[in-house]
């Protein structure tokens, strides 16, 4: 029985690993932000596991054999953490990402990283995410010891994680809910993306720890199946009706702020060779679950009881603006409502004092029921 120490293990994977550690008998700490009841075999420790006072308390309890980290660093905070969380256990597992590699059909553990062949000089000089994994993973092979493990999941689905291109599920879900469109560039739509279960991903994430092989190494985790987003989109509209309207590429960038995640992803064929960790860990291929069947799954779940952290406003308007559609407002608070209203219908706003003034706010709403 080991000891397992997840930092920040609350997500789409962690999920599924804590269970995982504890169903074969270790013994799992988990941080997190928000206090929760502990479960069968799995303690919750309350704390961000940024601040180093909380993360050396954690480790004093939890004497971890393995720690598994999820947490984001810049690029400058995780070399001064380095040494620290690398010595706190006898195996660190880092989460790093597909991201970090350049396009190449299909992605071994041996392709080029966007940080060594990208000649974008203004994308290099900042530390966006797939960048920032790829500084922190070579920060690790520079490093005294060899007891670090990186691992690379590609894009994962899993309770209330959902992602459709850059949409993720406060979009995705809400607006195929709302029975209004999401929007997709269709340049988009004909890439290859490997969308892996976060069940999946944890299997082999578990698989790794306490494992020798695994020692000094780094691994894909990823199905090796991959789908079209075009497919990917039928999956979404048979599983909670999810409608579709193309949109011009610069506007989506535009729409949320992602244009490297955009241009050096989204738009790359993706496709992962899992042959590593299937190898290292004993996996069987065909017992990993295609999207058609675990998307569907989780999906389904969902939809019975969806839950959403936050609606933007700001956003669903936009794509309104451009679908022609309108969420239902009964689904926004007030000042939310008033908010999308605002900027789903902007040219109403340039009259608003005349308008308020001589209808009132009610006239305002039932006069913007009818713009679109």
């Amino acid at each position: 029985m080991a000891s397992v120490l997840l930092l920040g293990g609350t997500g789409a994977m962690g999920v599924y690993l804590r269970n995982c550690l504890a169903a074969r008998g270790d013994r799992v700490f988990v941080t997190s932000r928000t206090k929760r009841e502990d479960e069968d075999g799995v303690r919750f420790l309350l704390g961000d596991a940024h601040d180093e006072a909380f993360l050396k308390s954690a480790v004093k309890l939890a004497r971890p054999d393995a720690i598994v980290d999820f947490m984001i660093y810049g690029t400058d905070e995780f070399r001064q953490r380095r040494d620290a969380l690398v010595s706190s256990s006898g195996q660190y597992v880092f989460l790093s990402s597909y991201r970090v590699f350049a396009e190449q059909v299909p992605l071994t553990e041996r392709s080029p990283r966007l940080l060594d062949v990208c000649h974008d000089t203004a994308y290099l000089s900042t530390d966006e995410y797939a960048l920032r994994k790829a500084r922190e993973e070579d920060l690790l092979r520079a490093g005294h010891s060899l007891n670090w493990t990186i691992v690379r999941p590609g894009i994962t689905y899993s309770k209330n994680r959902f992602q459709f291109g850059c949409l993720e599920s406060e979009l995705v879900c809400f607006r195929a809910l709302s029975g209004v469109p999401v929007v997709i560039p269709s340049e988009m739509l004909p890439k290859r993306t490997t969308l892996t279960w976060g069940r999946d991903v944890a299997r082999m994430i578990a698989g790794l720890i306490g494992n020798p092989k695994a020692l000094g190494d780094d691994f894909n985790c990823a199905t090796g199946e991959s789908r079209t987003w075009n497919e990917i989109a039928t999956i979404y509209g048979r599983s909670i009706g999810m409608q579709l309207v193309t949109c011009p590429l610069d506007w989506y960038i535009d729409l949320l702020d992602a244009r490297y995640q955009v241009l050096f992803d989204r738009m790359f064929d993706r496709v992962i060779d899992n042959t590593k960790i299937l190898a290292a860990t004993g996996i069987d291929a065909s017992s990993l679950a295609p999207p058609e069947i675990g998307l569907a799954e989780e999906l389904a779940r969902f939809k019975e009881h969806p839950v959403f952290k936050s609606i933007s406003p700001g956003q669903n308007a936009v794509i309104d603006r451009l679908a022609k559609s309108r969420i239902p407002l009964s689904a926004l608070s007030p000042s939310l409502r008033w908010r999308y209203l605002k900027a789903r219908n902007p040219e109403l706003f340039q009259s608003l004092p005349i308008r308020l003034l001589r209808g009132g706010i009610r006239t305002f709403f039932r006069m913007s029921r009818h713009h679109q």
